[in-house]
Order: structure tokens, then sequence, then C-alpha cells
């Protein structure tokens, strides 16, 4: 009886805010937008979102980390995603050329996250996503959305220009709130100039999906990260077929080829731990590519607008939290704005320190997993794993050692699955265990993703 009773709730309310001027205009229907769409409809607060249909054939951000489940729950789509997708329950890394090999698996974080995940289709995650806004009542807009910049009272602004206010049914001197969800495009920052931070890395990928490519799990649908001779690769089982990418500087891919099809093959054929894995593989979908992995915004809203999602920043994909960001980024807007009632957005200095606290949050998580993948890159979480398995190895009084291996492989399991990445805590254990537990074990350097060319270099030098 109380389902029949929510559900007439809720046909009531999408009556309702059917009727009612969009108090919130998303530009962009990827994941970070489509799921602040559904989380408005659920507060009941009307959106409309400009959707401009431009869908790529593969998406980089097939493995998914647990941290993304809690949402996919909340939105009741956690079946449909499984139904489209592999399970999967955990990562490996490798070294190439006989290196150590570590294997997380994600019941470590059970109690706190999902001990699993999906690795899933993007486009088709997308489309899950995008159909569940609209179900719970978000509006969707299938054109460009026009805009405006400006600068009012010396802050820079952005405005919806007059076609696209009619489109979603507003008047000429409407102000919904903006958000920019538009991805790598960063529609709004392009429009207001705004300055942004880059990473230090400066590198491209080239992915694409494969049948017949072997694939050594550890588990069934465990992904794999190898730590190239130049550069790393990732390999995530899909339904049917496996997604490889490589991901090297820009230098050492003209190396490879002129056309992203020669370079990923080629890196494929020179590196031995790709090599024997893919002798009798065949591509099945196009060769795409990737780059710019590493910026952030220096600024994250302004008067009327926002941004949200890859608009405000990205991160480096070699933990994957690309997708997690995305979720995760318009699940703190909608906690740190919209909890506060549609009200918020009628008050300026309420709606200010809102946003301030949702920036601060994302910076928040923008620093925490550069600083965690930089362990994977300069080769410190290999040198803390080894460590680990060598202090466990050692009697000790009340099994100490073994427990503090345990402990330091929850926390980093913790971290990577995006449930303590943030933990003071946890990043002060990570600290400590690269300073001061890695004795009598190889320097860092050796297991640390690097440019071939360079130390090919060195070496001549």
């Amino acid at each position: 009886m109380r389902r029949w009773l929510d559900v007439g709730r809720s046909a009531a309310m999408m009556a309702e805010m059917m009727e009612r001027t969009a108090d919130v205009v998303i530009v962009g229907a990827g994941p970070a937008g489509c799921t602040l769409a559904a989380l408005l409809a659920m507060r009941g607060i009307v959106c409309v979102v400009f959707d401009d249909d431009k869908r790529p054939e593969l998406l980089v951000g097939e493995s998914l980390i647990p941290g993304v489940v809690p949402v996919f729950q909340k939105l009741g789509i956690e079946d449909r995603v499984a139904a489209m997708s592999v399970r999967k329950p955990g990562a490996s890394f490798f070294v190439t050329d006989g290196g150590p090999r570590i294997h997380f698996s994600f019941k470590n974080v059970e109690g706190h996250l999902p001990p699993y995940s999906y690795n899933t289709p993007r486009p088709e995650l997308d489309n899950v996503l995008r159909v569940r806004a609209e179900e719970l009542g978000a509006r969707f807009i299938h054109a460009r959305a026009e805009l405006v910049a400006g600068m009012e009272a010396g802050e820079p602004v952005v405005r919806l220009g007059e076609a696209s206010l009619e489109k979603a049914g507003l008047s000429v001197d409407a102000r919904p709130l903006l958000v920019d969800a538009s991805g790598r495009a960063r529609a709004f920052a392009r429009a207001m100039e705004l300055p942004a931070v880059r990473g230090d890395r400066n590198d491209v990928a080239y992915f694409a999906h494969f049948e017949d490519f072997d694939h050594d799990e550890v588990e069934p649908g465990q992904v794999i990260i190898s730590v190239l001779r130049a550069g790393w690769s990732w390999r995530i089982p899909l339904p049917g077929r496996l997604s490889v990418g490589i991901v090297v500087s820009k230098e050492h891919a003209k190396t490879l080829g002129a056309t992203a099809e020669e370079r990923l093959e080629a890196a494929i054929r020179q590196e031995p731990i790709l090599a024997t894995k893919g002798q009798r593989a065949r591509r099945v979908s196009p060769v795409m590519t990737y780059t710019n992995y590493q910026l952030l915004s220096e600024r994250g809203h302004g008067p009327g607008w926002v941004l949200l999602g890859d608009a405000y920043g990205f991160v480096d994909p070699m933990l994957s939290p690309g997708l997690f960001m995305s979720l995760e980024g318009a699940r703190q807007l909608d906690a740190c704005v919209f909890s506060q009632g549609v009200d918020v957005l009628r008050d300026p200095a309420r709606l200010k320190k809102a946003m301030d606290r949702y920036c601060r949050r994302i910076v928040q998580w923008h620093e925490a997993w550069t600083e965690l993948v930089r362990y994977f890159y300069d080769g410190r979480i290999f040198r803390i794993h080894l460590a680990g398995k060598n202090l466990a190895m050692k009697p000790s009084p009340f099994n100490i050692a073994s427990v503090m291996e345990r402990h330091s492989t929850f926390h980093i399991a913790s971290m990577a699955s995006g449930g303590y990445t943030r933990s003071r805590y946890s990043r002060g254990l990570m600290r400590l265990l690269a300073k001061h537990l890695v004795w009598g074990v190889a320097e860092a350097e050796n297991f640390a993703v690097r440019d071939v060319r360079r130390t090919e270099l060195e070496k001549a030098a």
C-alpha cells in the first residue's frame, strides 16, 4: 500500500514540477549533469538540462570504483548498471620485466563501502543516468545552450542567450542558477576565460576494445594496471571484450607512429607485458585519443553560476576516479546547496556560503586524488607493498607485523576506492609508510612510470 502512495505522490510532484518555471539550468547531459538533475528532481526542484546530443562511441572511465555504488543505489539504478556490466572485485598493479605485482581486493573496504564495483560500457551507463533523470522529472532540451559572458560588478558572469531562455520556457529577465556540466568542453570557463591550474603531467592516452585479448585475471572482472617500459597501460574486462589503453608522454607517442591506430598497436607489440597477451587479439572498435588529464579551474562559482564534474576539473585516470568525481561532485553540490531547499537560490549571502563550501570540498578531493596518484606514478606504492610483505614475514610479538601490514593494505585500498581518499589519517599513514617503512627495498624509481626516451638518453649520457 505504501508503495502505491509513494508512486502517487511522485506522479503528483512531477506534474507540479512540469508547471513550474525552472530554478536550475544544467548545461550538459553527461554523468555529472544527469546525476545532479536526478537528485534535484528527487527534491522536487525544477531543472532543465541542455543536451547537445554529441556522443563519442567510446569514453574513458569504463572501470568504476566502489565509491560510485552508493550513488547508483540512491538513484535506484544499480540493478540496471549490474545488468550491462562486468562485476569488478578489485584491481591489480603490475611492473613490467618481472617486477612486483599488487592485488587489491575490494573486500578490504567492506563495512564502509560496497566490496565490489563494475566495469561498464560508458555510453550505455551515461544513457541509464539520463533516462533515470527523465523518469524522476528532469526536463531535457535537445539543443546546444547559447551562452553570453560578461562582467557585473567586477565579477565574471555567464547567462543564457535569448533563444536558449525561450527553449527553456524562461523569460528574458529570468535568472536561474546555471550549472556547467559540459565536461571537457568547459563551456563556462572558456566563455568567461577562467584560469585553470594544470597538473605536472602532459600525457596522451590511446585505447580501443579488443576480442581474444588474453587477460591474466586474479579473479573474473579484475582490472590490471601495468607500468610499462614507457608509460602505463590499463586492461578492463567488459562484456564480451577487453578495453586496452596506453598512457604515454606526448613526446614518446610521436615515436610510435603517425596515427592513433599505429601508436596503440605499436605499443602493444613493443611492450612485453602486453605483446604476449595480445597475440590473438582483434580490435573491434575505433582507437580513441584523450589528452590533458590533470586540470582544475581556479574558480568554481560566481554570481548565478557554478562548475560541476569535468567542467570544474579532471584528475589523472590512473586509479579510475573520473566517473566517481563526476557523481561525487553532483552529490556534494546537492548536499551543500540544495539540501537547504530552493529558497537558498533567492538569498545571495546564503548561496555564496553554500557554494564556497562545495568548492572547498571539490578542491580537497582533487588534492587528495592527485597525492594518491603520485604514489603510483613515482613507484612509492610498490616500494611500500614490498616493504609490507617483508615485514609481515618477520616474527614479532603478538604478530604485530602482520597486523600493521593488514592495516596499511586496508587504508590504501580504502583510499583508492573513494572511501578514505580525503582522510587525514589515511593520507598521513601513507606518508609515514613511504618515509619510514621502506628499508631494505629497491628504490622507488625502479618501479616508476617513465618516458623510455628520457631513460635511454640518461643511459647514453
